[in-house]
Parts: C-alpha cells; sequence; structure tokens
C-alpha cells in the first residue's frame, strides 16, 4: 500500500528546538514541514494549508497547551496533535491525553526520534484511512442503482423507480424474472441504499445446496446434531441479523423445508437443527426466482400461505431483448471494464458490431452479454470489435443443423471452450478470465461438454 505524503505543522517558540524538530522530519522527501512559532500563527495559517500531524508546544507566548490545542480540536477534531513539553508531570501528560492529545512527549535528546516514529505511524493511519475512505466510495457507487444498473430505457427506469421505493422501508421483495436478467444484483442495490446498508448482505443461492444440508445451512445446527456436525454452526439467517438475506431460486425450496421457513418468518425466530434454544433474528428477506411464483403455488409445487407472506413487493426484472439500445450501453460497459481488469488498451465497438448485438434476442440475457464482450476483448485483432469477434448464435441455420435454441448452458460451454483453445487449456487462467471457479470447467470436462485439446 503506498504511503501519502505528510503535512507536519510544528508549534514551538523555541526557534533552536523547532529547527532540530523540523530537520529530522525534513530528510523524508515525502514529509512537508510548517514551522510557527505561536497558536496564534498556526491557527491563522489554517486557511490556507490543513495539516496531517501537529506537535504543540505546551507552553507558548499566547497560551497555554490547554486552550491551544482547544482551538485546534475544534477546527481539526481528526488531526493528531503530539504536545511537546518540558513537563516530566505525570498528571500534566494524562491530563492533555484525556484532552485529546494523540501523544505528550517530555523535551529530551530522544524527542526529534520519537516524533520521527510517531509521524511513520500516523502516516500510515492515514493511509489506511483513505484506502478505507476510498472502498466505502467505490461500494457505495457500485451498489448505487444509477450506475450498477446501466441502461436508460423506459424498463429500467421503471426498475430503478421501483428499487428506490423499496429501499425506503423492510418489506419483502420478491424479485423475478429469466436467468441472467441481475435478480441478485438488483437485490444488492436495494440493500445498499436502504437503512440497512451497513449490515451484511448475505446471498444464498437454494437449488445449488444439497437438500439434506439446506435446513442446517439457513437455520444452523448445534454439535452433534447429527453425522459430521462436529461443530456448531451459525446458519445464513443469523449472519444476516442486522442486514439482508437474498434467498435465490426460492422456488427450488423443498415442501417441508417451506413448512419450517414460514414459521421462522412468522415468529421472527428459528431454532438450530438439534438445539432447543429459541433464537430471535432481525434480518430484512428478498427472495427471487426465474419461475412464476404465482403459477408454482397453484400447481401445488408451492405453499400459498408461503407465497403470500413472501410476495411483499414483487420486481420483474426485463430480459434484455426488451431494453433496446441498453444492448449497447451494457457492451461498452462490459469493454471497459473487462479492459482495465485484463491491462488492454480500451477497446470500442465498431458501428456494424453494434447493430449486430441489437438483433441478437440473448436468451442468456445480461448475464450471456458479458460473456460474449469478454470473449470479443480477447478476440479481436485491434482496438475495435468488429461483427466477427462476436460469438453469437447465427440466426440463420445452416441447411442439415438443428434448429432448436441454444440452451445457456451450451451457450457457457461453446465460450469457455473457445477461451481454452485461446490459451492453450488453461484452465486456472480461463477461469480467472471468466470469473468462474475452475472446478466449474473441471465438471465440464469430465461431462465432456469441453475438452483441452
Amino acid at each position: 500500500m503506498p504511503l501519502p505524503s505528510l503535512t507536519v505543522f510544528i508549534v514551538e517558540d523555541n526557534a533552536w528546538y523547532s529547527e532540530i524538530l523540523a530537520y529530522k522530519l525534513s530528510q523524508n522527501p515525502d514529509y512537508a514541514v510548517r514551522q510557527f512559532a505561536s497558536g496564534r500563527d498556526c491557527l491563522k495559517h489554517l486557511t490556507e494549508e490543513t495539516p496531517d500531524l501537529i506537535t504543540l508546544d505546551y507552553s507558548l507566548p499566547d497560551g497555554s497547551g490547554e486552550q491551544i490545542m482547544a482551538q485546534l480540536r475544534e477546527r481539526l477534531p481528526e488531526v493528531p496533535i503530539i504536545v511537546i513539553s518540558a513537563q516530566e508531570d505525570v498528571g500534566t501528560a494524562i491530563g492533555m491525553l484525556k484532552k485529546g492529545a494523540y501523544d505528550y512527549f517530555v523535551k529530551d535528546e530522544e524527542t526529534a526520534e520519537r516524533l520521527w516514529f510517531s509521524a511513520q505511524k500516523v502516516r500510515e493511519q492515514l493511509a489506511l484511512r483513505r484506502e478505507n475512505a476510498q472502498l466505502r466510495q467505490q461500494v457505495e457507487q457500485k451498489f448505487d442503482p444509477a450506475r450498477s444498473i446501466i441502461g436508460a430505457s423506459p424498463k429500467v427506469r421503471e426498475l430503478l423507480a421501483l428499487i428506490e421505493k423499496a429501499a425506503r422501508t423492510n418489506i419483502t421483495v420478491s424479485l423475478s424474472g429469466e436467468t441472467g436478467t441481475g435478480k441478485e444484483l438488483a437485490a444488492k442495490a436495494i440493500h445498499f441504499q436502504s437503512a440497512r446498508r451497513n449490515g451484511p448482505f448475505v446471498a444464498v443461492n437454494v437449488a445449488a445446496i444439497p437438500r439434506e444440508l439446506i435446513e442446517s445451512d439457513l437455520f444452523g445446527h448445534e454439535k452433534g446434531a447429527f453425522t459430521g456436525a462436529t461443530n456448531r454452526r451459525i446458519g445464513y439467517f443469523e449472519q444476516a441479523h442486522g442486514g439482508t438475506l437474498f434467498l435465490d431460486e426460492i422456488a427450488e425450496l423443498d415442501l417441508n423445508l417451506q413448512a419450517k421457513l414460514l414459521r421462522v418468518l412468522q415468529e421472527r425466530e428459528l431454532t438450530r437443527v438439534g438445539g432447543s434454544k429459541t433464537i430471535e433474528f432481525d434480518a430484512r428477506l428478498m427472495v427471487a426466482t426465474h419461475r412464476d411464483l404465482g403459477e408454482e403455488a397453484k400447481q401445488g409445487r408451492f405453499r400459498q400461505d408461503l407465497y403470500y407472506r413472501l410476495l411483499g413487493l414483487p420486481i420483474v426484472l426485463p430480459p434484455l431483448r426488451e431494453r433496446g439500445a441498453d444492448t449497447v450501453l451494457l457492451a461498452e460497459a462490459f469493454l471497459r471494464e473487462f479492459c482495465v481488469q485484463n491491462s488492454l488498451p480500451q477497446m470500442r465497438l465498431s458501428e456494424a458490431a453494434r447493430q449486430k448485438l441489437l438483433q441478437y434476442t440473448f436468451p442468456g440475457n445480461v448475464r450471456e452479454l458479458k460473456a460474449v464482450m469478454d470473449l470479443a476483448a480477447v478476440l479481436s485483432d485491434g482496438e475495435t470489435v468488429q461483427p466477427k469477434d462476436l460469438s453469437l448464435r447465427n440466426s440463420i441455420v445452416p441447411e442439415g443443423e438443428s434448429t432448436e435454441p441454444e440452451s445457456l448452458r451450451e451457450q457457457i460451454a461453446r465460450i469457455v471452450q473457445t477461451h481454452l483453445d485461446a490459451h492453450n487449456g488453461n484452465i486456472l487462467h480461463v477461469a480467472k478470465l471468466l470469473k468462474i471457479g475452475k472446478s466449474t470447467i473441471y465438471r465440464m470436462i469430465q461431462s465432456q461438454e469441453v475438452r483441452v485439446r
């Protein structure tokens, strides 16, 4: 982590001693040192420059250390102040520390050396604070609906309006839409715009958990609850306490477990598997499915009482084919992102490539578009993506070939195979490039969906 430069104000009426401190600090070229003979001069200079660290003599011609530090604290509450004094009284030191001093040094031959190390520590802390601020800003920007959900079509404007409404309260949100439309992204956008933004966002794909483990994963279990339960496990509901629990593919939940989920939601409390203690939780619930949950309830595959409990605010995410020119906006954004992440020169779409994207229906929606653009960046021979670089399913099928639409799984396999061929079968590199697990590629090889040539 690169360390920032440091601006240090030395407030010391002894010119000789001030020069000693300034000389020591100036040995680091990243330190900018300013010297002031009085508290008044220092306070006046604050209108021109803000320091990162202040050293303050306890005895100044225009006021005591307590008085000057109180004024500095009022103006600069976050800037560390090191008090340097000829007084060795412990009570004085403790008093200054209680009033907000970062440290207290007694003037002696080692003071300049101690100041050097303290300045280094302050610099490191400043770097951490700035990094944390940047990370918080990135998180806020990433999950700001206006930034994370790209598009200007009427469908997207309606979606953003619903997300804004959902974020105002703790109402349960049920998200539906085709695979790849961005249901989890919408859930994150709601969470990070809500009052629970500082709490955890726990996302669970119900369909990806084996049936025999899902109760334990959701509600937790006690040690010895079943064979293999060697330790207590905290379930997803407890992990989401104070934040949001997002249950994706909720329609795949077993009917027996649906009854338990209904009770947990009604009572706002749960019992771990193998336990007897009732545990209260406070988590907002959001669910998603690519199925019609109402139709699933009519057909008896989903409990109607749970359906009504989960319905809350329904939000339907539009398929990409209904979003018009958003396809090009998303494609350009994915292209920029891929180039930045892989240290490639920025690329652009040719007009012919734009038209090809607009004529394609994208059965895999936004997820498919991202995979297509990542691959296009790899296949492109220059800084302009041409139609030949876009690996789309042709609308005109050669004679003798099947007219059945290609499934999303087939498209993924085709994209993975293209990357494997382009990178000499380097599975780890391809997994990182496509942002999928290497185990996924190994499974595809084992099932002969792809192969390493």
